[in-house]
């Protein structure tokens, strides 16, 4: 069986109504257990004191903000290539979500930095790169609105994901790009006490529960876009039937 075939809206929407259930339900599981565990159960940070524990919301919802719109950059490139109008839609329906992802990291950015930093926003190369990621989300979104024809609306925003995926790379990279700043360089991943290693890194008692909500985000993520792709295929549908009882 071939991945492609689940580009046909009905077997799509034949497996999803299997996978969907047990999928939220991980999703709020693993969700609730990470926040939980985070906010109640880890000690302050020596330095930050309580504020630390916003980085159970802000680095889950900043690493899926970018990584939704590298979904939709390979949705896209598949409607490019291959004309499939569920890889199209899957990537509409994952444009909302990855946008509020980026304001959740956006706001919770701003509480953490503003004790921490002595102020709420700071022309970073990191956050200015995040910001303007977010003004091509609502682009993205605001096409799709924009042009009725709903393949041309899938070729133009294809367009539009492909440029905006530079942004995504450089909300990823930018610290390591630059050597300024207030933003930290990547830490999560040396998690744990390293031989040697001097450079900051997330504590074991830190960064096990992180883990735990990055895994909750990325599944409510994955719940959201399959529901909301459901959605555009059957909207869709609809559309056609309105058009054809027009034409007749």
């Amino acid at each position: 069986m071939s991945i492609w075939e689940y580009a046909n809206p009905v077997k799509f929407l034949r497996l999803t109504d299997k996978l969907l259930p047990p999928l939220a339900i991980l999703s709020i599981v693993t969700l609730t257990i990470g926040l939980v565990w985070g906010f109640f159960f880890t000690p302050d940070d020596f330095r930050q004191g309580s504020t630390v524990k916003i980085i159970y919301l802000h680095v889950p919802a900043a690493l899926m903000a970018i990584n939704a719109w590298l979904m939709m950059l390979v949705a896209s490139l598949v409607w490019i290539v291959r004309r499939h109008h569920v890889s199209a839609l899957a990537a509409r329906a994952a444009g909302p979500v990855g946008a509020v992802m980026t304001i959740i990291a956006l706001a919770t950015g701003a509480i953490w930095g503003q004790p921490m930093w002595g102020t709420w926003w700071a022309w970073d190369p990191r956050l200015t790169s995040f910001l303007i990621l977010f003004l091509f989300y609502l682009g993205y979104i605001a096409l799709w609105e924009a042009i009725e024809d709903s393949d041309t609306a899938a070729d133009l925003t294809s367009i539009l994901c492909l440029v905006g995926s530079v942004f995504a790379v450089l909300s990823r990279y930018a610290v390591n790009f630059w050597n300024q700043g207030l933003h930290q360089g990547a830490s999560v991943m040396r998690a744990g006490a390293i031989a040697g290693d001097t450079e900051e890194r997330v504590s074991n008692v830190f960064a096990i529960p992180l883990f735990v909500s990055m895994a909750g985000f990325f599944l409510l993520f994955l719940a959201l876009v399959l529901l909301r792709t459901r959605t555009e295929i059957r909207s869709r549908r609809i559309k056609a039937l309105l058009a054809k009882e027009r034409a007749a």
